[in-house]
């Protein structure tokens, strides 16, 4: 069976490479002329954290997000397992107590162990919780690597080109476009993340650290030779746009009260893009005709991506099933 795969995002490119792996015959079209040019993907934080995302996910994002660590690992060789460590300052150990009740597959992290984890970190801060079992990887790195694996293995990808331009033979097509599905999927919605990617000599994190607060929790990502990715915000709009001096200075300030050796990191970068979602931030296999749409990963891209490409397989090679994440009356309850 031929397959037309349309997005090279995290989602058509794990659909890519579950399909090609199946053996079929899979071709991506996308409008980006690179490898995460228009896609939300590219400004991810690349946290596989199942068991974090916990606190304020649906449990499928829990369950599901424990099949990312593994899958990732086969395809790409930037995939680190530190764990995941979580703190607050003294004045907010509520969110923390919170946190952990929320939460599963953690320990208690003393200042001694946290110092242990964190050399940087000794003395900052005296509780904490570590999740010994999640990771994280580049996600830039794991684009461009799926994406060479996919052209090594005969997979066409027709880059800077839109859908009703390409001469392709297919017989189903894959539409993995995010939000600019919109005009198929109605319910979709766009909530805008915010990102800096920083450089500090000063600072040695060895595995993402998230800072709890009331207001503005944090996460620092490592990304390797001194650079951080630091990203926190959750704006419900679809707008793309570039980040606002509130959420800079949120975002750096979060910084420095986790070390404030950060006051001297170099900023390197900001970026600003919006995520697609379903209203209950869960995502979605919908199939209409020849067309097969896969979309509303929310911010947890990388992390429930390899779990909805296994089940769009599921969904195709057998169509009597239906998949836990797929919407059998969705073109009925739209048409009533």
């Amino acid at each position: 069976m031929r397959i037309t795969i349309i997005g090279a995002g995290v989602a058509g490119l794990t659909c890519a490479t579950e399909f090609s792996e199946q053996g079929f015959d899979v071709t991506i079209v996308a409008r980006s002329e690179h490898i995460g040019d228009d896609s939300c993907s590219w400004y991810a934080g690349g946290m596989l954290a199942p068991w974090c995302e916990g606190e304020s996910a649906e449990e499928p994002v829990v369950r599901l997000g424990q099949e990312a660590i593994g899958w990732w690992d086969r395809h790409v060789d930037c995939v680190e397992r530190q764990g995941t460590l979580v703190l607050s300052h003294t004045r907010d150990a509520a969110e923390l107590r919170r946190f952990s009740r929320r939460t599963s597959a953690h320990e208690a992290a003393d200042a001694e162990r946290i110092a242990a984890l964190e050399p940087d970190l000794a003395g900052r801060f005296r509780h904490g919780l570590f999740f010994p079992g999640e990771g994280h990887l580049d996600p830039r790195k794991a684009l461009e690597q799926l994406a060479e694996t996919l052209r090594r293995r005969g997979v066409r990808l027709q880059l800077g080109t839109e859908m009703d331009k390409a001469a392709i033979q297919s017989d189903l097509t894959i539409d993995c476009r995010g939000l600019a599905a919109k005009d198929a999927l109605p319910d979709l919605r766009g909530v805008t993340g915010e990102m800096i990617v920083i450089r500090s000599s000063e600072v040695n994190l060895h595995r993402p650290v998230r800072l709890l607060h009331p207001r503005i929790p944090l996460y620092i990502v490592p990304r390797g030779n001194g650079a951080y990715m630091v990203g926190a915000t959750m704006i419900e709009s679809d707008a793309s746009r570039r980040i606002s001096v509130r959420s800079t200075l949120e975002l750096l300030g979060s910084a420095f009260a986790l070390d404030p050796a950060f006051a001297e990191a170099e900023i390197l970068e900001t970026g600003v893009d919006a995520r697609p979602a379903f209203p209950d931030n869960l995502p979605r296999i919908r199939r209409r005709g020849q067309t097969l749409y896969v979309n509303g990963l929310y911010r947890h891209g990388f992390l429930l991506a390899p779990a909805i490409a296994r089940m769009a397989v599921e969904a195709v090679t057998d169509p009597t099933s239906t998949p836990e994440m797929m919407d059998e009356n969705y073109p009925e309850r739209q048409s009533a």
